[in-house]
């Protein structure tokens, strides 16, 4: 690796499996200092492997330098004191991304609890699938409250660090959801509906959009990364169909490092496939002559 993060503090947020570890590996190599955020502190499900410690044993092991931060991004006390710890430990916050998210099966049991009623109506799409009138309100608003509302607090601690820095970079992961199921009639529905996940989805690249207006002028480039592929991480294997074409994480990864290290002046406000990042292939803004 070329170290183009060397120097930089970074938080990585859902960082314990899947896209989040990847990312946060990815980053370390590179040089940066990474904060790696989540919930998961022990395994609570086998087919959900990895804690943040495990990821910051393997950055470490790789001569890297990182934290783990145990954070529940629904409390606001978390949120503040994910950036707190952060900057204490590594210094100055200049990358933050924004990949923790929640979907099936959702948070760990808490010990004692009852669990949770099954839905009380049947499922639409495929089988399994809870359909739109058996999610309730609350599930709904916990996809905002992880993708978007703590997206956006993250940001507005994270980015005074970046403007006393001269510029930052904010990576939002986001999803083809964002866009499904498209337009109607639907003679073939085929899969199920994400109401939370692909609207949490589409409210974060719109703030991707707001974010980076607002800062265009502080040199902070605020961009949003899609799968160009389905990624069969631990989460999506979990309650997904298999797929015939996928892409690895650390490719993912690797997209995201390169939106680390973007000018601000020339891609920032962008909803990108990671694909096109590595080939690319996506068009950069230019100004006109």
């Amino acid at each position: 690796m070329t170290r183009r993060l060397a120097g930089r503090g970074a938080v990585v947020t859902g960082a314990s499996r899947g896209l989040g570890r990847a990312i946060a590996l990815a980053l370390a190599a590179e040089g940066a200092a990474v904060a790696v955020a989540g919930r998961t502190e022990q395994v609570w499900d086998d087919r959900l492997p990895g804690t943040i410690g495990e990821t910051v044993a393997d950055i470490e092991a790789a001569g890297g330098r990182a934290i783990a931060v145990r954070a529940d991004l629904t409390e606001r006390d978390d949120v503040a004191r994910l950036v707190t710890q952060a900057r204490d430990a590594l210094g100055p916050i200049t990358i933050l991304v924004n990949n923790a998210a929640f979907t099936a099966p959702g948070r760990p049991p808490v010990p004692g609890a009852q669990p949770h009623a099954k839905p009380a109506r049947p499922t639409d799409g495929k089988r399994g699938w809870p359909g739109f009138l058996s999610i309730p309100l609350a599930a709904y608003r916990r996809h905002f409250e992880i993708s978007v509302f703590a997206a956006y607090e993250l940001m507005q601690l994270a980015c005074p660090d970046m403007i006393a820095a001269g510029g930052g970079w904010v990576v939002n992961i986001t999803s083809v959801a964002s866009r499904l199921p498209g337009d109607g009639p639907y003679p073939d529905r085929i899969g199920g509906v994400l109401p939370g996940y692909g609207g949490a989805k589409a409210a974060l690249e719109h703030l991707t959009q707001c974010a980076a207006f607002d800062l265009a002028g502080h040199n902070i480039a605020v961009n949003a990364l899609a799968p160009s592929k389905p990624i069969l991480t631990p989460g999506l294997a979990y309650y997904a169909r298999e797929f015939a074409d996928t892409a690895p994480a650390d490719e993912f990864a690797r997209a995201a490092v390169e939106l680390a290290l973007v000018d601000a002046a020339v891609v920032t406000g962008r909803t990108v496939g990671h694909r096109e990042v590595l080939d690319g292939s996506f068009r950069p803004f230019q100004r006109e002559q």
